[in-house]
Parts: C-alpha cells; structure tokens; sequence
C-alpha cells in the first residue's frame, strides 16, 4: 500500500487529466463531490470508500485506455453499473487508491436478432430496457429481478444474478452466450458470436461472469432470448408443509410442460410484514398461510391460450388439475388463482416488496443461501425454532423453484436488536447449511460483505486455486481489490 499511495502522491493530476483525455473532462468526477457521492456508498449504506475519482467511459476502448492507465499508475479499479448490490461489491474499500469506473454511459443495445433470438447489450444497458426491447419483437429478455428498472447488465454479469424466473430460465451466466471485456492488462477480448457452441479453449466467458471485476471488465455481453408467452396462471397456495413444496413444483411442472416461470417461498411472517408496511398491499389468502406460495406458469403455445365455453384457457385447466388433486391428497391448504392481469400483477407486488418491507420493519440480518431442493424443509423447520428461542423473529423468503433461500432474521417482539446473540444465529445457520450441502452465498455476490464466511466456509484448495487465477490474470492486484477473494488467514491478521 505504501507503493501505491506514494505513486498516488506524485501523480494524482496526471492520473485525472490522463482520465479526462480519454473520456473527456465532463465525466471525470474527482474526489468527494455531491456528484460523485451516489457512487461511493453501497445500496446497504454499510460499505463505502471515497475514490480518487469517478471516471465514466463511453465505449469498449475507453474502459481498456483507462485500464493500461491505471495500471501504469498502480491505481485500483472499482467497476461500478446500477448501484442496486447487497454487498459492497460496488465501492472501494476504505484504504484503497483507486477508481470509480462506471459503465452507465456504456447503455446502447447493439444488436437483436430475431431469428436466432439473441440481443447483444452493451453493460450498462438497464435490464427493463433490455426486456422492453426484446418485447418489440415479441420475444423475452429473461433475466428479471425487483431491481430490474435500475440495475443494470454489467452488474448482472458480475455478480451472475439470479432473480424470481431462474427455475425456467437459468441464473445470468447460463443466459449468456458471449461477452466482450478488458482484461487487467487492458487487452480486449472481443466474443460477441453468440455460438451456442464454442469448444476452443478455456471458457472466459464463463470466468469473467461471477467474479465481480476482479479478473476483467465485462463491457457488453450477448443474451439468449427467449419466446413471449401468450398465457398466464398466476396464483398464490397454502400448503400443509413445506416438505411438499418440491412435489407440488413437480406436479405443475409436469402437468404444464416444464412452464413455471415463478415459484415464490412466502410463509406468513413475510406477507405479515409487507401488509404492515405497505397497507395498501393486501394478503391474497382470507387466512395467513404458514407455508405459502406464489407461482406463475406461463406457456408461449397458442393451444394453451385457447378458452373454453367456461372461459378458462388450457393452461389454466392443466394448473387447476394439478392443484385440485393435491387439495384432494391434503397437500394444498387453500388456493387463490388470479382472475386478471391487476391481480397477477398485486401479486409480483407483494413478492417485490419483501426488502423494502424488511428494511421499514428494522435491523435485520440477510442471508442469501441455496439448498438442495429435499433439504430446504429440514433448514427452515429447525432454524425458526433454534433462532426463535434466541429471540429472533425469521421473516424468509425465497425463489423455491432453485433452492434459493433469503432467510433474514429480525427481533422477536419486544426484543432489543442490540442485545440479542447474532454471532450465535449466524454461526448455527451456517453449520448447519454446511451439512446440508448448501450455499452461503446464491445470488447477491460475496463483494465485502461475505468474505469472512467465505474464509471460513469454502474448500482451502477451491480458495487456493482462485488466488491462482487472479494472479495469472491480474499479478498487481488492481481489479476491484479487496472483494470476492477472501486474503489468506496470515495476512488477514497482519492487517
């Protein structure tokens, strides 16, 4: 650090004006301003590092003339998009001399091709206006998440983001098919084909999305699209335990094709606390549901659009097959099916609203986890219990379809947050996550926030081949330092 802060001392100046050269004054923010502030704090407001300045790079050439610059000046690049991650992936860390490199002004969709049904977006393309794009030529730009009108590809692509539709779709890497990007070195690898096949060589692709700026910048990527559903069934169950979960996913799965789209953990503690915060908000059961479940299918079949003399297309009857033979065996509680396109959407509302809702409610603490599909009961069912006896109130939910858990715990009522054991909570849900063969960390990135659970929790050798690779691709260490890659246990003590 020493190196680098003398190096910022002697050249600071010529860093900035060398930035202003390449992107042009106007988007070169330096230091602590009110304009550059949004971009020095994470979405959380826990993390937050004031960088020399925030540069803003209109096209692939200028992200990789910023990069050789930096480089030559030993100053960190921090790659910034919308702003919308849980984990201090997004900011410097307090110590660091480096750079804001945002990609908000990289936003030009470049390409749509119809019939091959691919879209190559540049990184800091929107995600809504990505899929609005993609639904003028009646296809569907599947990534879809709640902060989908602010978050942007670039940040997608770095953190390999999931959302409510993975259980159809696939998480962000397994939609894309190609990825343009700058290397640490400020080389540029240029993959936008869009093969859906390519087996010549290491898989870049592959190993730049997810690593959150660490290894390179992604600066445009191409996307498989997908066919525009032309119906929907949409609704919300009550089951009698959440060990049937994965049979009530299969059923409609099966009876439907492989069609569901959403399969929304929401028990009754999470609905309880959206209608608190938001009143306008209503329950879509008269009766909390212990174990409920928000579910879309969707099909793109015509057939399936088709309605009978009852009104209710083929789609809905295959759901309502399914679903009445699971209320006949017991399974399902109580169900609610909406009967127009304002109540589908009500519905997404509440699913939504479940961060806001958890934030207004108080101090929390978040999780991101994933499970086998079989083990998610066992988790849940002996988590509530162990948290509650320490006084927490579990307000979970979930993208089910994948295994993916949000499990947050707030204070129990007439509980003090300060003064309840989080480091007991948080040390038995990882244990037990650990043998259950589950992930601490899903879809949200490990950015600063999960480092020491990363430390703690990932395979030693898995640990040792990733710093490998970040040397062999970035040997001064410049790329978003101090994110993803946990340092080793003799340097974490040295600090």
């Amino acid at each position: 650090m020493g190196v680098v802060t003398e190096l910022k001392s002697l050249t600071q100046d010529d860093l900035l004006s060398g930035c202003a050269e390449i992107v042009g004054a106007a988007h070169v923010m330096s230091g602590a301003t009110d304009v550059s502030a949004p971009y020095c704090k994470d979405w959380t407001g826990q993390y937050a590092g004031i960088p020399l300045a925030v540069v803003r790079p209109k096209s692939t050439q200028e992200v990789a003339d910023i990069v050789r610059l930096c480089c030559a000046h030993g100053v960190s690049i921090v790659p910034s998009g919308g702003r919308t991650g849980l984990c201090g992936g997004g900011v410097p860390v307090s110590d660091d001399t480096s750079i804001i490199l945002s990609l908000e002004r990289m936003n030009t969709i470049r390409n749509l091709d119809a019939d091959g049904r691919c879209m190559t977006v540049e990184a800091g393309v929107v995600l809504q206006t990505a899929q609005d794009r993609a639904r003028e030529d009646g296809l569907v730009f599947p990534l879809t998440f709640g902060a989908q009108g602010s978050a942007v590809i670039g940040g997608a692509l770095s953190t390999n983001a999931g959302g409510s539709n993975v259980v159809r779709y696939g998480t962000t890497r397994e939609l894309c098919i190609g990825i343009e990007a700058v290397l640490p070195d400020g080389s540029i690898i240029n993959a936008l084909t869009g093969l859906r096949k390519d087996n010549t060589g290491y898989d870049l692709k592959d190993l730049l999305i997810g690593a959150e700026g660490t290894l390179g910048i992604i600066t445009a990527a191409v996307f498989k699209l997908s066919p525009m559903p032309v119906t929907r069934t949409t609704g919300f169950l009550s089951l009698a335990s959440l060990s049937d979960a994965p049979r009530v996913l299969n059923a409609l799965q099966d009876r439907t094709g492989g069609g569901v789209e959403a399969y929304e953990y929401m028990p009754a503690a999470a609905v309880e606390v959206i209608c608190r915060e938001f009143p306008k908000i209503r329950r879509p059961l008269d009766a909390l549901a212990e174990t409920g479940l928000f579910f879309e299918v969707a099909s793109s079949r015509k057939d399936d659009a088709e309605a009978g003399e009852d009104g209710e297309t083929r789609l809905q009857r295959l759901v309502f097959a399914a679903l009445e033979q699971l209320m006949e065996e017991g399974v399902i509680i109580d169900a609610m099916i909406a009967q127009s396109e304002q109540q589908r959407l009500d519905l997404w509302g509440m699913r939504e609203s479940i961060l806001e809702a958890i934030t207004a409610n108080g101090s929390a603490y978040h999780t991101d986890i994933s499970l086998p599909l079989a083990a998610i009961a066992e988790f849940v069912t002996t988590m509530d219990v162990a948290v509650a006896e320490m006084g927490f109130q579990p307000i979970t939910v979930g993208h089910l379809g994948d295994g993916n858990l949000h499990y947050a715990l707030s204070a129990a009522e007439g509980q003090d947050w300060a003064a309840l054991p989080l480091d007991q909570a948080k040390q038995q849900i990882f244990a037990l996550l650990t043998r259950l063969n589950g992930s601490f960390s899903a879809e949200h990135g490990i950015g600063q926030s999960k480092l020491d659970v990363m430390r703690k929790l990932k395979q030693p050798s898995q640990l040792v081949a990733m710093r490998a690779i970040k040397r062999a691709l970035d040997p001064e260490g410049l790329m978003n330092p101090g994110k993803f890659i946990p340092e080793t246990n003799d340097a974490a003590q040295k600090t």
